[in-house]
């Protein structure tokens, strides 16, 4: 079976009335919402409630770390499930190259344990 460009014109269409989109809703937001702001407006509200404090405080990179961890788990978990599903159809490359990035995944592991980062003090 022949693969031509034609093939391909309903992603590009749909592509094009993505970026279309993209690009036409913020600038309606921005010509049709309204101009004006007052002190008022732009004062933070909290509950009818005068605010006291600062609102930004810092956060702890120890969640920063479990975060950006739970990221490299989760893309992980997205690569595996494909190749399970495709296991038997991959032969020994699609073993192979299993077994080097689960390889390198679980030495990336070993260092993020040594170097402390799952510890919660």
């Amino acid at each position: 079976m022949e693969q031509t460009l034609i093939d391909f014109l309903p992603v590009a269409v749909l592509l094009g009335v993505a970026i279309f989109f993209a690009l036409l809703l913020p600038i309606l937001s921005l010509s049709l919402g309204p101009k004006r702001q007052s002190a008022r407006a732009l004062a933070p509200y909290e509950s009818g409630m005068t605010a006291v404090g600062e609102a930004q405080r810092r956060l702890p990179v120890k969640f920063y770390r479990i975060a950006v961890l739970f990221i490299l788990f989760d893309i992980d978990i997205i690569l595996l499930v494909p190749w399970a599903v495709t296991f038997r159809n991959l032969g020994y490359f699609g073993l192979a190259a299993m077994l080097i990035f689960m390889t390198m995944f679980i030495i990336g592991d070993l260092w993020v344990w040594k170097k402390g980062v799952l510890e919660w003090e």
